[in-house]
């Protein structure tokens, strides 16, 4: 199995933040007993959705749960750039594609508890492999062998790609920016995860700034087109 790095440096944010996220792994986990599946998105980019991903994950690892990462914003994915690897790493594009077994994407890290699925070379068409059931079968497979599986999608405002995610998992979280978002978009994406008929968690609300009063919004994003 391949063994993956997080850095010294993603580690000392990660501590900084402990507190804030071990109540929101509390959260999670009073939610409901069954839910062990859950989505991570947000509405637009540079929310800080996959940060949060990997610190809900951290600290499920750090609590003694064996958990697993999986990047499956396979659009345009910034995961590869947390955690390194000296080996090729195959990903879960690779496995979705029948390319590759599952085995070969699962890599270790040096944080105990913790697994990561990576996503994995750019595809061609990304939602077709989202919709296949190579993921729904990897994801019921996965259960079985992890306490808590966390999934790093790409942002529901943009792309449809969490939608499809979250209706393979148990409940999804939405990730928002304070002092960016806008609550017409928030409310639009909500009710899109809503709408999958999973549970949905709640908001968190990322990059807090208490001096902020004014709201502002969102800029583009390239690699996920025009809404």
């Amino acid at each position: 199995m391949a063994k993956l790095e997080l850095s010294q440096q993603k580690l000392n944010t990660v501590k900084k933040a402990e507190e804030y996220y071990n109540a929101l792994r509390t959260n999670v986990q009073l939610s409901g007993n069954n839910l062990k599946v859950i989505a991570v998105t947000s509405v637009d980019p540079s929310e800080g959705k996959s940060t949060t991903s990997t610190n809900i994950a951290w600290a499920f690892a750090r609590a003694g749960y064996k958990t697993l990462l999986i990047d499956a914003d396979i659009r345009n994915s910034v995961m590869s750039g947390v955690f390194k690897s000296r080996e090729r790493i195959t990903g879960l594009t690779d496995y979705l594609a029948g390319t590759q077994d599952l085995s070969n994407g699962l890599c270790e890290t040096n944080v105990d508890n913790l697994f990561v699925i990576e996503s994995g070379v750019a595809s061609p068409n990304p939602t077709a492999l989202l919709q296949s059931d190579n993921f729904e079968i990897m994801i019921e497979t996965l259960r079985k062998y992890f306490d808590y599986i966390i999934v790093d999608t790409a942002p529901i405002g943009v792309v449809i790609d969490a939608a499809i995610v979250v209706q393979k998992c148990d409940a999804s979280i939405l990730v928002v920016e304070a002092g960016v978002a806008k609550r017409r978009e928030v409310q639009k994406a909500k009710s899109q995860l809503e709408q999958t008929g999973k549970p949905f968690l709640g908001v968190v609300l990322n990059k807090f700034d208490i001096q902020r009063e004014k709201y502002g919004s969102y800029g583009g994003y390239g690699n996920y087109g025009k809404r």
